[in-house]
């Protein structure tokens, strides 16, 4: 008979081996960083068992409830308006079997909770006990905004929900959306695209991004830009030349009309707005030859749009850099071989220009100091003083996108969200934009990473190195097992994508560029090689040949990497065909400039090779893009209403010029093709 103590030590054992085995080594990265986060062991606590508690404590903030008043045994939210923290800081406390979250507002107590949410992600993902720990936490920029462009087009509405959802994550808190024709003004019908959100869609989605800390205000282009209103018929005699649809004429009392009426409809679509940006970049006017200046003619401009916001009570947002251009100064943000002594001279002699109009600049205004290049030029600097220096509120405007065709390039433009947003919290500023811009409309899920830089600076200044970030939001964005530098393959394919674009273009061609081309196939794609001049093509596009062969390595490798990260990946695998499908319409263009190259071989085998696989390329290609638009298609509208107006196209944007998806994306590799169906 055994004995019964050696009975109960077997019970133990056996229910020992029962339990999980949890991981003590678990990595718990918080995205953007805390001021401070200290662990100093291993709760009881475990994440699938405060899921629902978690979940049910979001649910208590986003329907509007304080979350001090929500009932939990682990859970407690203390709000004390005494506590010496900014509006959205927070303490959060980990000890064996109770998570506290403290603040002196609810909107810091929803950040705390955020931050948890990460943390029981991470314990989740790694089975591991949530970590012994205490967070101090407040955030370096009150105002941490992502633009949102439109005017090219819209992604499905569930996106947008599911959008504000990642935003709130990150504590990003406000959204500026740049809405063009994507409402259906009622005031003025004809300006809304037929595809276009209804005030009551947006509206939808307005609450549903105010209800976890997020504020969305409008931005309705004014005084240029206007092409989405001025290309119809009915508002030509309100532009500035007759023959543009670029700009409004600032002295007709019928321009304000419209303006105001587009505005009332806006702000109803984003009831919650704190200001209205109203545009004014990138223009010159005249008033119809008025003899005014054209900073004059936009001072007036700004006046009236400023005092229609004032009237209510919201803050207006300009661009500022045309004022700076009609001065004179604006050669001295940009030109990175000016010493601070040579931009002091450009100031000294051209900041009267302005000084001379200081009294028509209004008070009430934020003037937006855009600068997705060289954020910590002298000249930058100086303009950003000027306005400071004056009594004018200034804020500063990075970018996570600018005129990329594919994705976003220079990894994500991170030395410069980083720079602006450090000089931001140096200077004290009020806050900081991220710019995303539509012009040629790549995926919305390629901003992704840039969105994640910008919440990193803005909230934290500069505690990680870029490195370090990249690798926190490979964490945060697919999980634990993504993190190390064996997944960076987005910076890999940065390069491939760059060269991409005129690869298969005749050299100084550029693919933005070929609209106004008689004749594009002959004037613009890339020659085939002349087969009585064997040698002689390769020797000319030894550059393209090299590029293509060093590119089709390095995408394959690319390729190699996101298959491997698909499988390991916890979440976010659509984020990952999105790039797997930009890498293999790359790939397409390599392999197309090696044929060529083949074609161009005086070996008679070789040359016939490449002219089957120049035949077969068709095929090939119509795999690809029929790929690429069922993914795409997943999240995006792809194509315009077959009714849209295209405008005059002032800026050749790519998603511009075309309706269908395909035909702006890909004009060039279809001109490509029509070309090898001409060698047969």
């Amino acid at each position: 008979m055994r004995s019964p103590i050696l009975l109960s030590f077997f019970s133990i054992l056996v229910l020992l081996a029962c339990q999980p085995k949890t991981n003590s080594k678990a990595q718990f990265v918080i995205l953007p960083s805390p001021t401070t986060f200290t662990i100093s062991g291993e709760s009881k606590l475990k994440g699938p068992d405060l899921e629902s508690g978690f979940q049910s404590a979001k649910n208590h903030f986003t329907t509007g409830k304080l979350l001090s008043e929500f009932q939990d045994k682990i859970f407690a939210f203390t709000l004390d308006s005494g506590m010496q923290l900014p509006t959205e800081g927070y303490s959060l406390s980990i000890t064996e079997q109770k998570i506290e979250i403290n603040a002196s507002t609810n909107a810091g107590l929803w950040y705390g909770l955020m931050t948890l949410g990460q943390l029981l992600e991470d314990a989740k993902d790694q089975n591991a006990f949530l970590p012994l720990c205490s967070i101090a936490d407040e955030p370096a920029l009150a105002y941490r905004a992502v633009h949102l462009d439109v005017k090219h087009h819209l992604e499905k509405k569930e996106f947008y929900f599911e959008l504000m959802d990642r935003f709130a994550a990150q504590k990003i808190n406000a959204v500026i959306v740049e809405i063009e024709d994507k409402l259906k003004y009622e005031l003025q019908p004809k300006v809304g695209a037929s595809d276009a959100f209804s005030i009551e869609d947006w509206k939808a989605i307005s609450d549903y991004a105010m209800a976890r800390n997020i504020r969305i205000s409008p931005l309705v282009q004014g005084l240029g830009h206007a092409s989405f209103i001025l290309k119809h018929k009915g508002y030509e005699p309100l532009r500035d030349d007759p023959k543009s649809d670029w700009a409004f004429n600032p002295l007709n009392e019928e321009t304000y009309k419209v303006q105001f009426d587009l505005y009332e409809d806006a702000l109803r679509a984003f009831p919650y707005a704190n200001y209205l940006h109203v545009g004014g970049d990138e223009v010159h006017t005249t008033g119809r030859s008025s003899g005014k200046s054209p900073l004059e003619l936009q001072l007036i401009w700004l006046n009236r749009v400023s005092e229609y916001a004032a009237k209510k009570g919201l803050t207006p947002i300009f661009w500022d850099d045309m004022p700076l251009q009609n001065a004179g100064v604006y050669r001295s943000i940009y030109d990175s071989k000016l010493s601070a002594v040579q931009v002091d001279s450009i100031w000294d002699v051209n900041e009267p220009n302005l000084n001379k109009y200081i009294d028509m600049f209004p008070k009430n205004c934020v003037y937006m100091r855009w600068n997705y290049d060289m954020p910590e030029s002298p000249g930058n600097i100086r303009a950003i003083k000027w306005f400071s220096d004056n009594g004018f509120n200034v804020m500063g405007a990075t970018a996570g996108q600018t005129r990329w065709n594919l994705m976003p390039l220079d990894q994500s433009n991170t030395n410069n969200i980083r720079d602006f947003a450090l000089i931001s919290i140096r200077n004290k500023a009020d806050g900081l934009l991220l710019t995303l811009w539509d012009d040629d409309s790549p995926h919305f899920e390629l901003y992704q990473r840039g969105i994640s830089i910008f919440a990193e600076y803005t909230w934290a200044g500069e505690k990680r190195s870029s490195d370090e970030l990249h690798q926190a939001y490979r964490h945060r964005a697919y999980g634990p097992a993504l993190a190390s530098a064996e997944y960076e393959f987005i910076n890999s394919l940065e390069g491939s994508v760059a060269d991409w674009k005129n690869l298969l273009l005749d050299i100084k061609k550029d693919r933005n560029r070929l609209r106004k081309l008689e004749n594009p196939i002959d004037q613009a794609v890339i020659p085939f090689p002349n087969l009585d001049s064997a040698g002689a093509w390769s020797q000319k596009y030894q550059d393209k040949i090299a590029k293509a062969e060093a590119s089709r390595l390095q995408v394959d490798e690319v390729l190699r990497q996101i298959q491997s990260a698909k499988k390991s990946a916890l979440r976010n695998t659509y984020q990952l065909e999105v790039y797997e499908q930009v890498a293999q319409v790359v790939q397409f263009s390599n392999r197309a400039i090696l044929t060529l190259a083949e074609l161009d071989e005086p070996s008679g085998e070789k040359r016939t090779q490449a002219q089957a696989k120049l035949a077969g390329m068709e095929e090939e290609w119509a795999s690809i893009q029929s790929k690429v638009e069922e993914v795409y298609g997943k999240t995006r509208q792809l194509n315009k209403p077959a009714d849209y107006i295209l405008d005059q196209d002032h800026h050749v944007h790519l998603a511009n010029q075309a309706l269908k998806f395909s035909d702006w994306q890909f004009y060039v590799e279809g001109l490509f093709l029509e070309k090898v169906k001409g060698l047969e």
